[in-house]
């Protein structure tokens, strides 16, 4: 998935790999995490595919760099990825593996798990202040700006997302406070 999430920022225009990567971290890592070594070998990928090709741009004062485009071939992927009817996505979440077995620890090592958890579990760890900033000013540099609506339902998944998180934390610790309240043991 993450070759089709590249081959969708590339849609949106010429960019170098940096970019991408700049890129991804204020969009896609939201909800989809890559190192940007990933993203570097799917680039190789992408590019052995046909699906991108690369400009090398000499430069005096900086290194040189690869301008990267999508082909028509890309595109074309991008859309059968797009268009493709795929099953849901299974989640695979090591916080609710590990939720599931803290049946094991005690009911104070829980609770303060909890605390701690809707303090530091966000799809934003850097905030979400800049989330509305950032869609913007991307989507003022694309020549479709309807397209960044579709950027705001990511977003906008993210903040209820997050806000559901500590809901749902707080849901655990109430219901941890009322065992340790009836005196039932652990």
């Amino acid at each position: 998935m993450l070759k089709h999430g590249i081959l969708g920022l590339l849609n949106y225009g010429n960019m170098t790999g940096y970019d991408i990567k700049t890129v991804f971290n204020d969009s896609l890592r939201h909800f989809w995490q890559a190192q940007t070594s990933q993203i570097y070998r799917e680039l190789r990928v992408l590019e052995k595919n046909g699906w991108i090709k690369a400009t090398h741009v000499e430069q005096e004062s900086r290194p040189d760099k690869n301008i990267l485009s999508i082909t028509e071939e890309g595109k074309k992927e991008l859309m059968r990825w797009l268009e493709e009817d795929s099953a849901a996505s299974p989640i695979r979440n090591p916080m609710l593996m590990k939720t599931f077995f803290r049946g094991e620890c005690s009911r104070e090592e829980n609770i303060q798990y909890f605390q701690k958890l809707q303090e530091k579990e966000t799809v934003f760890p850097e905030g979400s202040e800049n989330t509305d900033r950032k869609r913007q000013e991307y989507g003022n540099n694309i020549d479709n700006p309807v397209r960044a609506l579709y950027w705001k339902f990511t977003s906008d998944f993210g903040l209820m997302y997050d806000k559901m998180l500590r809901e749902w934390c707080m849901h655990c610790i109430k219901e941890l406070e009322v065992l340790k309240n009836e005196n039932i043991t652990d």
